[in-house]
Order: structure tokens, then sequence, then C-alpha cells
């Protein structure tokens, strides 16, 4: 009997049968760029924005108080480890994850993490998992997340960031609030992660 998988593979390959092989990589064809008379840190806070999200831009000595700001009073906050102070500086008691249970987390009301990079075009953050960002759970279970991006972390396209990203470590690709349409077309958030997304963007000319 021949199955579907064996089916569909020997069409590939009959479509296949006269062409040549290349002998040298195929080279992926450049990325977007910003659009003209907007800065690339301006152009990823508007894609942020078109998926629901909140964006805000601060300068470096005014990030505790965009955290700060983004935190409902008296939200029970978890944190990764590796949080820099200055991130800290700006929530109230935080909870440091030290391996905090999914019943733990279910309890806690926001978290708060760096990222790896930002992607202009598409409006996308990637975390790498690194200790400023914690474990991938601690961003999927609190219904808010406080993502802080820098701007020299700001690419233009998808081809431009995987050089910086490291392919053994897990990556988590954020656009905008969790969400899905899948019944009836009708958009659903907090499906599969958090509800709100708070993206604060740190540039020195802000």
């Amino acid at each position: 009997m021949t199955s579907a998988r064996d089916e569909v593979l020997g069409r590939v390959r009959a479509a296949l049968r006269d062409v040549e092989g290349a002998d040298e990589p195929v080279v992926a064809p450049p990325g977007a760029a910003a659009p003209a008379g907007t800065s690339l840190v301006e152009h990823f806070a508007e894609r942020v924005a078109d998926y629901r999200a909140t964006v805000v831009q601060c300068p470096p000595d005014g990030l505790a108080a965009a955290v700060a700001a983004a935190l409902p009073d008296g939200a029970r906050v978890v944190v990764p480890v590796g949080l820099p102070d200055v991130v800290l500086a700006g929530i109230a008691s935080p909870v440091v994850d030290d391996a905090l249970s999914a019943a733990d987390l279910d309890a806690i009301d926001a978290v708060v993490t760096c990222a790896r990079v930002g992607i202009a075009e598409t409006g996308t953050i990637v975390l790498d998992h690194a200790p400023d960002q914690g474990r991938r759970v601690i961003s999927l279970v609190p219904d808010r997340h406080v993502c802080i991006v820098y701007a020299d972390q700001v690419v233009a396209d998808v081809p431009d960031a995987f050089p910086l990203l490291d392919p053994v470590r897990p990556l988590t690709w954020i656009s905008g609030p969790s969400a899905t349409s899948d019944i009836e077309l009708d958009r659903v958030e907090g499906v599969h992660g958090p509800r709100h997304l708070h993206v604060i963007v740190v540039d020195e000319s802000s």
C-alpha cells in the first residue's frame, strides 16, 4: 500500500527529475527596510502596536518608571533570576522564579522580562531565555507580559535576526498578545499565553 507521504514525495521527485542541484548555497534575499522617513525603532513600535500591544518608548534613565507604570497597582510580578537591577527598580515586590510550579505561576498577575531581539518589519519580539528572560513558562502563564527591548536590539527583518540567534537555544517568537480566531473567526485573546503585551523600547533618543 502506498502512503500519502510516499505519494507526495514521489511527485516531488518526479518534478525534480531533470533539475540539476546547485553547488552553492542559496542566499536568502535581503529583508525589508523601514519606510523612508521612519526610523527602525519607530517602525518596530508601529508594527508591535498593530497587534494591539501597548508600546512605550523611554530613555535609559526612565526605564524603572516605565516598568512601574506598566504594572497594575498591587500586581504580583514574577521575574527571571537575571533581570537587571535597573528593571527591578520599577517593581515593588518582585517574585523571583526559582522553579515556580504552574499553580504558583497561575496566581501571578504579570511577568517582566528582557528580550534577545526585536524585528521591525513583523513587529516580533524574540526571547532566547537567557537569564534576563527566564524560563519559557514564565512568559506564557501570567496574563500580562512586560517586555523590555533596547533600541540596539531592533533589526529590520527576519533575515537580519537569524544571525543573532543561537539555534540550539529555545526560542519564543512573540507577535502581539496571545490570540486565536479558530472558532467562527471570532478573535479570542489569552488562549495560549498572556492577553496583555506591554513593550518598553529603551532608546537614548526618546
